[in-house]
């Protein structure tokens, strides 16, 4: 965004000048700027960016060991096609996820999330008391929604597929998530060894017992998850 607010003020810049007879010096002052902005910008290697740790996105170079979700900087949030007026978007309030993972064994990397279902939030407390009612996810009788990895692929890139069975109500099933790894690296103020993943996904919520009103509101739930992890004490 800053890059693009600077880049956006050239012609501005440009413009002004022209009054004063002055444009093409102008321009080029405007760019020269400019381009010395964008280029400090997009310094992301620490020295310019108060103390930034540096970092990769290949996993090969996460330190083994256990690694839980930071509470102030995890989200999982999903969306759905309501009746076509819109695409609600609700979120999970609170959830555990943990991984495991050692770089001599890759293959073995897990996930577990473990989300309690009296967590949803949809910014409506009334339609959230239905969300939590047998209607939907019945919370009394089924308090956790937990998914559990079978497979870790992630390449030196950064990016792949992690699959496994999410468990709603009782019901579980295999899913699979396209995931990134942002980035590898310490934390800035702690200095403990961290990750930070996106991932999306999707499923039908009537394969969960949670299909009410389908297809009138949307069967399919597109998933987004924003998770850093910190390596666990």
């Amino acid at each position: 965004m800053k890059k693009l607010a600077l880049l956006a003020t050239v012609p501005l810049l440009i413009a002004c000048a022209a009054e004063t007879g002055s444009v093409t010096e102008a321009a080029n002052d405007a760019v020269t700027a400019v381009a010395g902005s964008v280029e400090t910008a997009g310094r992301h290697n620490g020295e310019d960016h108060g103390g930034m740790m540096p970092g990769s996105a290949d996993l090969s170079t996460l330190p083994a060991g256990t690694y839980v979700d930071e509470d102030g900087h995890a989200y999982i949030q999903f969306s759905y096609d309501h009746q076509g007026f819109s695409k609600p978007i609700l979120r999970w309030s609170a959830f555990e996820a943990t991984v495991n993972y050692d770089p001599a064994a890759p293959e073995e990397a897990t996930l577990r999330v473990v989300i309690p279902a009296d967590s949803i939030d949809s910014m409506v407390p009334a339609f959230d008391d239905h969300l939590k009612s047998a209607d939907f996810f019945d919370v009394e009788n089924y308090p956790e929604i937990v998914f559990e990895s079978t497979s870790v692929d992630i390449g030196p890139g950064g990016t792949g597929t992690v699959t496994g069975n999410l468990t709603i109500k009782d019901i579980t099933r295999e899913i699979s998530f396209d995931g990134r790894i942002n980035k590898i690296g310490q934390h800035f103020r702690s200095g403990k060894d961290m990750f930070g993943i996106s991932g999306t996904g999707s499923l039908l919520r009537s394969d969960y017992g949670v299909g009410k009103y389908a297809p009138a509101v949307g069967d399919e739930v597109d998933l987004v998850m924003e998770i850093e992890f910190q390596k666990a004490d």
